[in-house]
């Protein structure tokens, strides 16, 4: 991470940069320099009626006062407001700004910030679970995996990074096998639409779980029972993998990610070092005539919590530019 990590320098900083998820939010100070890591606060969203009560809290216990705000939230943003998908709060650009004196509010989609950190991660947090062959300077993809999920591609014109917002995760399941399809078919009992973060996500690798067997496990316990080989989650973990490689085919080859796909987030990390072992890869690449160019995406993991802080700190040093 390209921030200085001297106590000291948090004094120098100039922005607010925060990461708004559906049970979590991230906030640090940053300089045009990067993030000051002294300064990153995690807080749990239940504790707060809204983000303004967070942010508020958080510059109670700073010694400056940022000149912008940027933060990456968990929903759509439109005309400077996000509902967040997963969590009952609507945040408000304006309302912020006039709540915390701060003139300069950015709301950016939480992915768009993920995807504007890619330049900016080092690479011990990076790792890559598939090789191939990228293009130079090709659209990079990002997906992410936690209590939602969604995508971001990241594309370079003119040396600098432009990132369009998205949201992937509530686009329809595509149609698989017939044990899936079986399986898709009931979740239209529960979510009419099908959106593939329904199935492809925390709560979704429970759910596939529950229609599956009808048990009720946590996504950690079926991770857990997968590495102990017991067969329900064995296969509810093959069928998770198998639609995960589908549906983000799907999406890199639409976007032609040749610069690479990364995936974030929670439930990413947690089974990142078994899909070589599950029916993920062959379920990705096996787009018929574009096989090859399937095979010439590199795979990628991102373990930096702070990736989404650095995105917002990047997309305010761009609009600075």
């Amino acid at each position: 991470m390209p921030a200085p990590d001297d106590p000291g320098h948090a004094a120098s900083a100039a922005w607010l940069v925060a990461d708004v998820g559906a049970s979590h939010s991230r906030l640090a100070l940053a300089t045009t320099d990067g993030l000051c890591e002294q300064s990153a606060q995690r807080v749990r969203n239940t504790d707060y009626p809204g983000f303004e009560q967070v942010v508020a809290q958080y510059l109670a216990h700073q010694d400056v006062r940022p000149t912008a705000i940027c933060a990456g939230v968990a929903g759509p943003v439109r005309d400077g407001i996000s509902r967040l998908t997963n969590l009952g709060w609507v945040i408000d650009a304006g309302t912020l700004a006039s709540g915390s004196g701060i003139r300069r509010v950015h709301l950016i989609n939480d992915l768009q910030a993920q995807a504007h950190a890619l330049d900016d991660l080092k690479a011990p947090n990076v790792q890559t679970l598939f090789a191939g062959q990228p293009t130079l300077d090709g659209p990079r993809m990002v997906m992410g995996l936690g209590t939602g999920s969604n995508i971001a591609v990241a594309y370079r014109l003119n040396g600098a990074l432009f990132v369009p917002a998205a949201e992937a995760g509530h686009s329809g399941l595509p149609h698989l096998d017939d044990e899936t399809n079986a399986l898709i078919t009931a979740l239209e009992r529960q979510v009419s639409h099908k959106p593939y973060e329904a199935l492809l996500s925390g709560p979704g690798l429970a759910r596939l779980h529950r229609l599956r067997t009808g048990v009720e496990m946590t996504p950690t316990d079926i991770v857990a029972g997968y590495e102990i080989s017991q067969p329900a989650c064995v296969q509810s973990l093959e069928m998770f993998a198998r639609i995960l490689g589908a549906v983000m085919g799907n999406l890199a080859l639409a976007h032609m990610s040749t610069g690479g796909v990364f995936l974030i987030g929670g439930l990413a990390r947690a089974i990142a070092l078994h899909l070589a072992n599950l029916p993920f890869y062959e379920s990705f690449v096996s787009k018929g005539p574009y096989r090859d160019i399937m095979q010439a995406m590199p795979i990628h993991i991102v373990s930096d919590d702070h990736a989404a802080l650095l995105g917002c700190a990047q997309y305010l040093r761009a609009q600075r530019g």
